[in-house]
């Protein structure tokens, strides 16, 4: 049984940095990667970033592009997303996520994300 449990979220000011932490159980990274996804008041979830089995190979929104950096711990059990520069757009609740489907491509794996954590409230003020 896979649970996802998301923490580090908080309220800070624009341009602050938070640093929001992941801890997985029942699965393990090298399997089909991760991802951070995040949804605000009236929108649709929108997928941050994602980093592979490989544990290196990482995809960023071009929102977030050079202000947040995704990573994960030696022992695969614990996601990472480091946000810097925060804007009052980064508003918004943030969940990590774990494939509920990983197919075999050429190359590699390509995961279909679908298991959630409760998520994790980011507020970013002036």
């Amino acid at each position: 049984q896979v649970q996802l449990v998301e923490s580090g979220g908080g309220s800070v000011q624009f341009g602050g940095s938070l640093k929001l932490s992941c801890a997985v159980y029942g699965y393990f990274f090298s399997t089909c990667g991760m991802a951070w996804y995040r949804q605000a008041p009236g929108k649709e979830r929108e997928l941050v970033s994602t980093i592979g089995a490989d544990g290196t190979t990482t995809t960023y929104a071009d929102s977030v592009k050079g202000r947040f950096t995704i990573s994960q711990d030696n022992a695969e059990t614990t996601l990472y997303l480091q946000m810097n520069s925060l804007k009052a757009e980064d508003t918004a609740v943030y969940y990590c996520a774990s494939p509920k489907k990983c197919t075999v491509v050429p190359g590699g794996v390509e995961p279909e994300f679908g298991y959630w954590g409760q998520g994790t409230q980011v507020t970013v003020s002036s």
